[in-house]
């Protein structure tokens, strides 16, 4: 999982497969299993890995685009 906190750099942007009504959100911080990250329709939240796991969005409009 080491691998996985160190894409979670403040800057990057996640959605939360289990809350999709959240939106896209951008992490804050991330320490230990503990990120922070604010979400467009839900604000920032303290999130622990374990319990509510993260899918790293390369970038905010690249989902559903038409290329």
């Amino acid at each position: 999982m080491n691998a996985f906190l160190d894409r979670l750099a403040p800057g990057t942007f996640v959605r939360s497969p289990a809350n999709p009504d959240w939106g896209l959100g951008q992490v804050q911080s991330a320490i230990g299993d503990k990120v922070t990250v604010n979400f467009e329709h839900r604000g920032k939240l303290v999130l622990n890995l374990a319990a509510a796991p993260l899918v790293v969005v390369d970038t905010p409009g690249s989902e559903g685009a038409n290329t």
